[in-house]
């Protein structure tokens, strides 16, 4: 199974997923960021992208690898946990029906009031002794908007503690995992 995380910059995604990978035998994670960081590296990024600030989401080469590292790091997991910040309908539903080939997918989204957000990612960078990104702010703000579209998953209330979260998400991926198939 595929668990896809969505939410926005800032808002816990990675914190649980390392936290449901940690409590769950056989999940692993899957960052799509690991690919970008990548990505971000190359001259075909620079050279493709001519809006700033630039986003790999945009990349289809991004896209195709994405899919690629999921569906290769899922022969040798049970549960795959997917952290990720889409806000584009078409490459998201894209992304969902190339992994629904591989195996059932579970669509989370984690939720928060912008402010909410504003203040864990000025907490972040301040706790990395950097300024905040222009590009970390544009982007909380887009996700947040756009995480009001059921298409990106069940919206899960990421104002919850960490340990509460986690066991949200938790009983969510059970009740999916252990759920009788259609006939």
């Amino acid at each position: 199974m595929f668990v896809l995380i969505n939410g926005s910059f800032g808002i816990g995604k990675t914190t649980l997923a390392k936290r449901l990978a940690a409590d769950m035998p056989g999940a692993v994670i899957s960052d799509p960021e690991d690919v970008g960081y990548v990505l971000q590296r190359t001259p075909a990024f620079l050279l493709s992208m001519k809006r700033k600030p630039a986003d790999y989401q945009d990349m289809a080469l991004w896209r195709r690898l994405i899919v690629m590292q999921a569906v290769l790091k899922h022969r040798s997991a049970l549960i795959e946990i997917v952290p990720m910040a889409f806000t584009d309908r078409t490459y998201f539903a894209a992304l969902e029906t190339k992994l629904a080939q591989t195996a059932p997918v579970l669509k989370l989204c984690l939720i928060a009031p912008l402010a909410t957000v504003r203040e864990r990612l000025e907490a972040r960078a301040a706790s990395e002794k950097r300024p905040l990104g222009e590009f970390e702010i544009m982007r909380s703000a887009q996700c947040v908007a756009a995480h009001a579209d059921p298409i990106f998953g069940r919206p899960v209330d990421a104002m919850q503690a960490p340990d509460v979260l986690a066991a949200t998400v938790r009983a969510m991926i059970d009740a999916e995992a252990f759920r009788p198939a259609a006939p």
